[in-house]
């Protein structure tokens, strides 16, 4: 995304975000390396508006993951339309011959409403992927994401593995209402 900390503090400059000095090589590294931003503090303190300033210094998109207690995999990652499958098994003519081919139409990204995890792994570009309030999650959820981060792509059944097409920045944002980890 950016070529050097200087490149990013001058693109930040330019969508008006000025950054700590010591915050630069850190986002910059984290970039180059592509691992995970996590950025700790108070409600109020910039953390989500750095992500949205590096993606707008970058020219392109945030994908948004609010963290909660209670979220889950179908909120992050998406789910199968069943109407839509419904419509669709309606709307056809089928032999029973055909079978085999309707089941893998109804089982691929053409019928599934996309999360904002799911979304930013099919980006044709890299995107700015903010996981928000990651200390609002439990454990469970935790490992979902590590599983998804460290290998950049996503099991989900009857769909397959789905691969990151590019490898988004992530920043993690933490009120530190718990210890992460």
């Amino acid at each position: 995304m950016f070529s050097s900390p200087e490149e990013l503090a001058q693109k930040l400059r330019t969508v008006q975000y000025l950054a700590a000095d010591e915050l630069l090589p850190v986002v910059y590294l984290a970039m180059k390396l592509r691992k995970p931003l996590l950025v700790e503090g108070p409600p109020g303190s910039g953390k989500t508006e750095l992500a949205c300033a590096v993606a707008k210094a970058a020219g392109t998109v945030v994908e948004r993951l609010q963290c909660y207690v209670g979220i889950n995999e179908e909120k992050a990652i998406g789910k199968f339309d069943e109407a839509l499958q419904r419509l669709f098994l309606e709307a056809v003519e089928f032999r029973a011959n055909d079978w085999e081919h309707i089941r893998r139409e109804l089982h691929s990204l053409a019928f599934f409403t996309q999360g904002p995890l799911l979304r930013a792994l099919l980006y044709e570009r890299p995107c700015v992927l903010l996981i928000d309030e990651i200390d609002k999650v439990d454990q469970g959820f935790e490992a979902l994401l590590l599983e998804i981060l460290s290998e950049w792509q996503i099991s989900i059944p009857k769909l397959g593995t789905v691969k990151a097409k590019t490898i988004p920045f992530v920043v993690l944002t933490s009120n530190e209402e718990r210890q992460i980890g």
